[in-house]
This record gives C-alpha cells, sequence and structure tokens, in this order.
C-alpha cells in the first residue's frame, strides 16, 4: 500500500465528510476496483470514449484519478476498457460510480453494523468491498448479471482482502438462499420494484433503489417493508440515479414523424418538462412512451402502440399538439403535469410509492392522494 494512495484516501474520506462510512473509505484501495483501464469521454464528441490504461500513465497520475470523486466507466456497450484499442461509442454498460454518489446510496439506506445487506449490482466491486470493511464481509450478499463483470469484481473483491458472498445471475430475483435481509440496496436503476425484493427483507427492513423509466428520469426510492408483505416509504430528496437494469431498459424507439394525428391546443407549455420532477410525472403517466425533442417541438412515442405526440408553439398563440394512435399520449401528460401543478408542483420527495402483490402505485402526498400505476 503507497502512501500516495493512503494519502489520498485520507483526501477523499476528507472531501466526501461521512462519519459513518469514514474508516472504509479511509481503507479500501478504490485503484484496484477500476482494474487496469478505465474510459475518458471524448470532449469533442458525444458518446465516445477513449480507455486510458493504468500501464501508459504515471503511478500517481493513475491514483490522483482513481481518487477523484468522479465516475470512470469501465465498459461500454458490453466493452471492457482493458479489452478497447480505440475509442467506442455508445452507452457505459457498468462503471465506478464517483464515490461520494456511493456513500450518499449507503446513508440513505441507513446501514449500520449488525445488518445483513442483499446488494444487487456488484459493478466493479468498490460499493461491496466499503460494506465488508464496515460490516464484515460475512454480512454482506452481492449480484451481478453480467459475468464479465462479475469476474472482474471478483478478482478486485478478493485481492483487496474481502470474501462477501458473490453471486452471478440476475439481480431482479433477489437471492433467496440467504433470506431474510435487513437490507436491500440497488446499484441499478428499475422501472418498478421487483416482486421477489419485499419477500426477501424481514419485516423493518427496507429497499433502497433508484426508479427509473423510458424517458430517462429517476427518483430515489426508500421503502419499508410491513409484516403483510407489502413495501411502502417516499421518495428521499438525493436524485440520485444508476444505469437502468438492462431487461428494464426502453425498447429501441421508432422514427420521428412530424405532422401526423388530430390537432388541438394545448393547455401545457411542454417547456415545463425542462424540469426534471415535472419530467418525472409525465414519465408516470405514460411509462409506456419515450420522448425527444427537436426543431423547437417536443415528441412522445409508444414503440408498442404505435402512438404518438408533437407539441409545438402556435405562432398565433400557446401551443398545438397533434396526437396519432390509439393513445392520446399528451392528454394523460396534461392531466398529470396539472394535478403536480395543483398540489404546488413539489419534488418528488413529495411522493411516495406502495408496493403490493396486485401492483405497485406512486402516489402524491400521502397513499390517498392522486396516485399512477407503475407498468406490470
Amino acid at each position: 500500500m503507497s502512501d500516495t494512495a493512503a494519502a489520498l484516501r485520507l483526501e477523499l474520506a476528507d472531501k466526501i465528510g461521512s462519519a459513518g462510512w469514514r474508516k472504509a473509505l479511509e481503507t479500501v484501495p478504490r485503484e484496484r476496483f477500476l482494474g487496469e483501464a478505465v474510459y475518458r469521454p471524448d470532449k469533442n464528441r458525444f458518446g465516445w470514449w477513449t480507455p486510458v490504461r493504468r500501464a501508459d500513465m504515471p503511478e500517481g497520475a493513475w491514483l490522483a484519478l482513481a481518487y477523484a470523486n468522479e465516475t470512470w466507466p469501465t465498459q461500454v456497450e458490453g466493452l471492457l476498457a482493458e479489452d478497447s484499442t480505440r475509442p467506442v461509442s455508445g452507452y457505459p454498460s457498468s462503471s465506478s460510480t464517483l464515490p461520494g454518489l456511493v456513500v450518499r446510496m449507503l446513508e440513505a439506506a441507513e446501514i449500520e453494523e449488525g445488518d445483513k445487506v442483499l446488494e444487487i449490482g456488484t459493478g466493479t466491486g468498490y460499493s461491496t468491498a466499503l460494506m465488508c470493511q464496515r460490516l464484515g464481509s460475512d454480512a454482506v450478499f452481492s449480484i451481478e448479471y453480467d459475468l464479465l463483470v462479475a469476474a472482474r469484481a471478483r478478482d478486485a473483491i478478493v485481492g483487496a482482502g474481502y470474501a462477501p458472498t458473490l453471486v452471478e445471475g440476475d439481480g431482479l430475483r433477489g437471492y433467496a438462499e440467504n433470506a431474510k435481509y435487513d437490507r436491500l440496496i440497488a446499484t441499478c436503476s428499475v422501472r418498478t420494484i421487483p416482486r421477489e425484493w419485499p419477500q426477501q427483507i424481514r419485516v423493518g427492513g427496507t429497499i433502497t433503489a433508484p426508479l427509473s423509466g423510458w424517458m430517462g428520469e429517476t427518483a430515489f426510492a426508500h421503502l419499508t417493508v410491513a409484516d403483510d408483505g407489502t413495501a411502502s416509504g417516499r421518495f428521499l430528496e438525493d436524485d440520485l440515479s444508476f444505469m437502468t437494469a438492462r431487461s428494464h431498459l426502453p425498447p429501441p424507439r421508432p422514427p420521428l414523424v412530424r405532422g401526423l394525428g388530430i390537432v388541438r391546443e394545448s393547455r401545457v407549455d411542454p417547456s415545463v418538462l425542462q424540469d426534471r420532477t415535472a419530467l418525472w410525472v409525465a414519465q408516470l403517466a405514460i411509462p409506456q412512451a419515450q420522448i425527444a425533442w427537436g426543431d423547437g417541438a417536443t415528441f412522445l412515442v409508444d414503440a408498442g402502440t404505435g402512438s404518438r405526440a408533437e407539441v409545438q408553439p402556435d405562432p398565433a398563440r400557446g401551443w398545438t399538439v397533434r396526437q396519432h394512435g390509439p393513445l392520446n399520449l399528451w392528454d394523460a401528460v396534461e392531466k398529470a403535469i396539472e394535478t403536480w401543478q395543483e398540489a404546488g408542483s413539489p419534488h418528488k420527495s413529495g411522493f411516495g410509492l406502495t408496493v403490493t402483490r396486485e401492483g405497485q402505485r406512486v402516489w402524491l402526498g400521502n397513499p390517498e392522494g392522486p396516485s399512477w400505476s407503475l407498468p406490470a
């Protein structure tokens, strides 16, 4: 263990400022979990990534990169950085999330000594190691779907001296073999809470997971499991997000076609959807739809039904909407946005989520307030 790495860990712990996780931050060697290469974003080409190799950098520069409070992708579109010989385009499929965000997630889950934790999404294994350091390896269970990512994480975790239970499989099914757990945390975003999760948590235990959707917006759920097997709680103030579980990703978006459908005046200015909470509310209203912007217009497309909406400013006044297909997408968005605005346009933390065997509802204000069902 180099003096430089130890000093940088202390610096990182000071920067993050977490009392409960400070010792773990000071101890766990993040550089080990970056492997031999990471991706850096191309400054000139959006969506492109350049592999940066440890062997090509001075050791001090690599350690400075490792202990920067930044996210470093380690895999893009299934290609690990150490296996990449040139810049690649696409979306990261695994990353070493910035440590500050990792710790905020662990704090939000209210993990403490004595807890038995199920982690959905091992990733690089850094968060797994932090929990092992604080709770002991016997208390940590972690699942990773991607076999390449899982193997890489296992090498790093074991090499750092930890021995949690590591499972290769679908984390959306949980890990029933060692249930029940005190805490479940998901380091991937999910579209709905998988039905197996509440069944594997003790009464009074918690589920902490980012809830995302096909418009790209996320809210951070913190749920408590009741004795009847339901789970309920509010969304937190932190706007944390992680990469979406692969089976919860949207289908390819159909091409945008202008000028389709019946025209009417819109009651809502589409620019309100630039607000993250407003966009999340719209996503609740039409969870099967995707959104795009271009040429001054806002487009909604439902790949499943072919329904579309196009909203744009009207030269005479206000805005007009064209809707086509079996679902009037903008009608549902207008109603949801107006409901939210009438309640004072609260942040996502003004909403909550109830999960039962029959379904899942996001509610506004309290469980008896206006609500939207999540997709089955």
